[in-house]
């Protein structure tokens, strides 16, 4: 099992990125896709959800209206596309993913950094 984050970096506040998560090792199409982030000295928290088919979502309120997740299950990847991020967006994001009994599967995280 095996998930990679991509697409962290250094943007300016007002800016945009879009990370991607991609599976490999488990049936992707069967599992609820989640990202979480950890910023320094803080526990992590969700940021948002996103269910086996993709029919239901859920965002963290300081979220909502700003970033978007979505998935492709033919790629095996989830998505989140972050827009008008704010210095408080800065965080190491993880995805995980979880079906019932089976996981949590965790990535190894991509750093994203909001400074100007």
């Amino acid at each position: 099992v095996q998930l990679v984050e991509s697409g962290g970096g250094l943007v300016q506040p007002g800016g945009s990125l879009r990370l991607a998560c991609a599976a490999s090792g488990f049936t992707f199409s069967r599992y609820d896709m989640t990202w979480y982030r950890q910023a320094p000295g803080k526990e992590r928290e969700l940021v948002a959800a996103i269910t086996s088919a993709g029919g239901s979502l859920n965002y963290a309120d300081s979220v909502k209206g700003r970033f978007t997740i979505s998935r492709d299950n033919a790629k095996n990847t989830v998505y989140l596309q972050m827009n008008s991020l704010k210095p408080e967006d800065t965080a190491v994001y993880y995805c995980n993913a979880r079906a019932g009994y089976y996981g949590p599967y965790w990535g190894q995280g991509t750093q994203v950094t909001v400074s100007s």
